[in-house]
Formats: structure tokens, C-alpha cells, sequence
């Protein structure tokens, strides 16, 4: 696999992805819904493949893989608890969807921020979101920098793969939103999927099959088929990486945004279902590749280096092995993507109109475009402190956005929660998580991924019973829901909106 193949391999896949950006251009985006959103019209199929891709970014083919060569088979029970997670979608979703289409909101800080009547509670889950998200957004561009220069044994160089990265993202934002991204998104999905799962089966051919693969671990790395495994893995810690993973959905706005996106409660089920087979796929796929690069190259500098160092090697035809590279590439930047729209407009719609009077809809949509390279340039400065292990960084941080939890858990189903309560747990978790990793990350012996959750929810609970609820807001938030999902229960199963929802 040479330089010059990568690069032209990565022109090809530009010229065909900024191809189908500019194909679901809808005309100018003049409004937050429309250039945020999709003017809430996506339909199920790609919102599946879309959810997918942003969810299942770096994070998958390079960090779980990598914390498969260093954990063992606990990267696998890890993820599942991901996957469990997930359930709470099918809970949280519609009533998502439903207040979203009732009310019109375009981030879920500023649905917490109607719902507890509280300008400041939005504020502050926009600028936490922020905190903890740039680095998260770091830790994607990182995934590339990682690969390309792994692939090449560092003719093509970390910091040339990250800037590389940060430039293709802001790119795609700005043709047409998060259009743009979510069809680009659709491409990345299945390509990743297939060309991965056939790269599973090579090398795994490659190594004598399944049979030669597990016999090689059981007699040279037997502590990776067992729990607690290698070293890396001990109770505390799975659960302090596991616990923040479970509440994902929720707690990273980017993810929770897309579910103001589908054009009826009928797209958001696929949505969701597709999500899980390719999940399902992808999960499976990424441990089996950490398991092959421990029992093919078990002397690796780094564990983020094992999916490199498998697509460089000679189990794979150096075409399928680039095709990946780009899939995994493309699904870094499509989670760059996302997290860049959503930090964008939260800063313009939750902190910028908040913090001014009289900011309408067109100065919220431009002061958004203005920050999405502002966004894009911290998380480079971030990636290029090159910290290892991309999956443990990616849940330090969903430990701090599991301060959300409690608030969006109590605006749903707690008419007893106040702003107060919500602005004490988003503010006071996330101080507390930053103490904590700033000191050691370890208080009685317990992580902030342990102590996150119970903290929130004790500073939500306890302010909130010490204060007044805004009972008007909340009573109406919550018929708003009942309206809606009721309305939809009530109408015919071929109702034409759902039928002719805009692709």
C-alpha cells in the first residue's frame, strides 16, 4: 500500500462525497431548522445510516479495536452495555420528537431551558456541552491521524492527517447543513459496514480461521479471554467507562439532536432499528479486528495502532485495506460534523440569543456559521496533544455530559424538578468531573465515571426539593407530549405525512 494510493484514494472519495453534499441541497438553508435540522424531514433509512456513522466514528475501528488488544474480551461486555443503553431511545425519542415538533426546538439545551423556564439552565448545558465535547471532537481528528500515519509508517504524519481531517468536516458543514452531512453520512454507513466486515473475514482466514485465531489467543494471550483480562480491566474501572456509555444517547447532544430530525414517529423506528443490526455488525466486527491484531502483532507501541497495523498488513489486498481507511476516515469526520452543528447551535441559539435581546432567526443562523471553524480549530489544538487510548478519552467525555442526565430524565417524567436543580447538577457535576480528572481522577478509589451519575442526580433532586417549581411550564411540556403522541396514535397507519416525509 503505497503514499501515493492513499492519496488518491481519499481525492476519489472527496469528489464523490462533496458530490452527493451538493446533491441534497435544498436551496439556501435560511433558518435553524432548516440548516440544523433538515427542516425535520429526514426519513428513516438515512437517519439509520446517518445515527450510525456519527455514533460509530473512530471510536469503533480504532478505539474499541485498540481496547480490544488491551482489555481483552471486557472491550466487548463494554460496548454491550453501550448497546443497552440504547434502549432508552425507544423510552426518551418520541417525546423528543414530540415537544421538539410542537415547540419548535432546535437543540436540547434549549428544551431543558423551556422546560424549566430558565434562560441560564440552557446556557449552561450549552457551554458544558462544549467543555467536554471539543475534546471528544479531538479525539475523532486524533482517529485519523493515527491511521493514515500508521498505514504509511509515517510517511503521511499525524498532524497532516488531523489537519486533513478538521478541513474536510468544516467543508461539509457549510455546503448544506446537516443535509450535507446526514446523505454523506448514508454513503460512509455502507461502506464502512461491508468493507469492514469483509476485512474481519480475511484476516481471520488469514489466521488459520476462528478456530487458529481463538487457539492462538487461549495459548499466547489467555488473560484476553477472560474477565477481568490483561491488566487493563478491573471492576471500577469497566464500570467507570461503562456507566457513561449506558446514558450516550441522552446525555451527548449531538446524538440526542438527531431526534428532533425524523419526519414522523414511523422514521424514527427504523431509524432506531437500523441502528442496532449495523450496531450489532460493527461491535462484533471491531473486536474480532483488536482480537486478530493481538494474536498477529501483539508487540504494538500503542493499542490504538492494532487497526493500522491490520490494514497495512498482508492479510488484506492493499484496495479493500484503503477502502476501510477511508470508510473509518469518513466516519471521524461525519461525527466532527455533527458535534461542530450541534455545538454551533447551541452557542448561537442557547447562549448568544439568551445573552442579547432582539436576535432574530437569520443573525442566530449566521453567528453559528461563524463559530463552526472556531469549534473545529480548538479540537485540532486538542487532537495535537496526541493522548493515547481514544476509547477511554471518549468516555472521560461522556463523564462529564452525564450531568445532563437527571435534568432530561426529570423534564420528562419529575414535575417536581426545578431550574435550580438542573443549573446545580450541570454546573456542579461538571466542575466536579474536571476536579477529578484534574487530580488523579480517583476519589475513595472510585472514578468520576462512577461518581458523575450520582452526583447529578443528588444535586438535581436535592435542589429541586429545596425549591419552587415553575409548575405552569411544566404542565405544559408535558401535555404538549401527551397531544402530540396521542394525535399520532389516533391517525391511520397510512397517514400521507408519513408517507410522503422529504428524503
Amino acid at each position: 500500500m503505497t503514499e501515493s494510493m492513499i492519496w488518491w484514494s481519499i481525492a476519489i472519495y472527496l469528489l464523490i462525497a462533496v458530490g452527493i453534499a451538493f446533491l441534497s441541497r435544498q436551496g439556501p438553508a435560511e433558518s435553524m431548522s432548516g440548516y440544523f435540522l433538515g427542516n425535520r424531514q429526514m426519513n428513516g433509512f438515512v437517519s439509520a445510516l446517518s445515527y450510525s456513522a456519527t455514533t460509530y466514528s473512530a471510536f469503533m475501528m480504532v478505539g474499541l479495536a485498540g481496547l480490544t488488544y488491551a482489555g481483552g474480551v471486557g472491550a466487548l461486555g463494554f460496548e454491550i452495555i453501550y448497546f443497552a443503553g440504547v434502549s432508552l431511545v425507544a423510552v426518551f425519542g418520541p417525546r423528543f420528537w414530540a415537544v421538539g415538533k410542537k415547540f419548535g426546538f432546535v437543540t436540547p439545551s434549549e428544551m431543558l431551558g423551556h422546560r424549566y423556564n430558565s434562560k441560564h439552565v440552557a446556557m449552561a448545558v450549552s457551554i458544558a456541552s462544549c467543555i467536554f465535547l471539543i475534546p471528544y471532537s479531538a479525539v475523532q481528528l486524533a482517529g485519523v491521524g493515527y491511521l493514515l500515519e500508521g498505514m504509511t509508517d509515517g510517511a503521511i504524519t499525524f498532524t497532516t492527517g488531523v489537519v486533513m481531517a478538521t478541513v474536510i468536516a468544516v467543508f461539509f458543514s457549510y455546503i448544506a447543513g446537516i443535509r450535507s452531512v446526514m446523505w454523506t453520512d448514508s454513503l460512509q454507513a455502507l461502506m464502512m459496514i461491508v468493507a469492514s466486515t469483509l476485512v474481519a473475514f480475511l484476516v481471520i482466514q488469514g489466521l488459520g480461521g476462528f478456530s487458529g485465531l481463538f487457539g492462538t489467543l487461549a495459548t499466547e494471550h489467555p488473560a484476553s479471554l477472560s474477565v477481568p483480562g490483561p491488566g487493563l480491566f478491573s471492576l471500577v474501572t469497566f464500570l467507570g467507562l461503562s456507566i457513561p456509555w449506558f446514558f450516550f444517547s441522552l446525555s451527548n447532544p449531538q446524538v440526542s439532536q438527531r431526534l428532533f430530525m425524523p419526519s414522523s414517529l414511523r422514521s424514527m423506528r427504523q431509524m432506531l432499528i437500523g441502528f442496532l443490526v449495523f450496531g450489532f455488525i460493527y461491535t462484533l466486527v471491531s473486536v474480532l479486528w483488536g482480537f486478530s491484531a493481538l494474536a498477529a502483532f501483539p508487540d504494538l507501541a500503542r493499542a490504538d495502532l492494532a487497526t493500522p497495523a491490520l490494514l497495512a498488513s498482508d492479510f488484506i489486498p492493499p484496495v479493500l485495506g484503503v477502502i476501510v481507511m477511508i470508510g473509518i476516515m469518513a466516519a471521524a469526520v461525519s461525527t466532527i460534523d455533527s458535534i461542530m452543528l450541534t455545538l454551533a447551535s447551541m452557542l448561537s441559539r442557547d447562549v448568544y440569543a439568551n445573552a442579547k435581546t432582539g436576535v432574530d432567526e437569520k443573525r442566530q443562523l449566521l453567528m453559528g456559521k461563524i463559530v463552526v471553524p472556531v469549534i473545529a480549530l480548538l479540537a485540532l489544538g486538542f487532537a495535537e496533544l496526541q493522548l493515547d487510548l481514544i476509547a477511554v478519552l471518549s468516555v472521560a467525555a461522556s463523564s462529564g455530559l452525564v450531568a445532563m442526565v437527571p435534568a432530561i430524565i426529570g423534564a420528562f417524567y419529575w414535575k417536581r424538578g426545578t431550574a435550580a436543580g438542573a443549573l446545580a447538577s450541570v454546573v456542579g457535576t461538571s466542575v466536579f468531573v474536571l476536579v477529578m480528572y484534574a487530580t488523579g481522577n480517583s476519589l475513595l478509589g472510585l472514578p468520576a465515571g462512577i461518581w458523575g451519575i450520582f452526583v447529578s442526580t443528588f444535586l438535581f433532586v436535592g435542589v429541586s426539593l429545596a425549591t419552587k417549581p415553575h409548575k405552569a411550564s411544566a404542565d405544559v411540556f408535558l401535555s404538549a407530549i401527551s397531544e402530540e403522541l396521542g394525535r399520532k396514535k389516533r391517525a391511520p397507519v397510512s397517514a400521507p405525512s408519513s408517507q410522503k416525509a422529504a428524503v
